[in-house]
């Protein structure tokens, strides 16, 4: 089995059901080999920005995540001190975590942000 990080945006895509989402992160998502992870930044990035109303989410998001088949990546004292020694190739901050999240967890990231090769993580998309 391979465990896969998927990305914010990805995630919100593929609960959507958006054509943005690209078929070969769409495929990999569905597949029963890989394990699909969200990590708790994603649902700390969306309750933020459905609090401020630049994004809306069901109010049961995290429920409605479980029943899609994904599972969780808590976010780790490690992971959290570790984002100081990233070089600063992105400044938004739940993406610096993720991408901490992901090299030290040695996980291919689903995302189309460019910024995330920069830090040596494998991008699937």
């Amino acid at each position: 089995m391979s465990r896969l990080l998927v990305d914010t945006h990805a995630l919100l895509w593929w609960l959507a059901d958006d054509p943005q989402l690209s078929s070969a992160a769409r495929d990999a998502i569905a597949d029963p080999a890989n394990e699909p992870l969200v990590s708790a930044a994603s649902v700390w990035e969306i309750a933020i920005k459905c609090s401020l109303g630049k994004l809306r989410a069901p109010d049961e998001l995290p429920q409605r995540i479980s029943e899609e088949g994904f599972a969780w990546l808590p976010i780790s004292a490690q992971h959290a001190w570790q984002v100081r020694d990233l070089p600063t190739h992105h400044a938004d901050p739940f993406d610096r975590l993720l991408v901490v999240q992901a090299l030290i967890e040695r996980l291919p990231i689903i995302t189309t942000d460019a910024h995330f090769g920069e830090y040596g993580v494998e991008v699937r998309w």
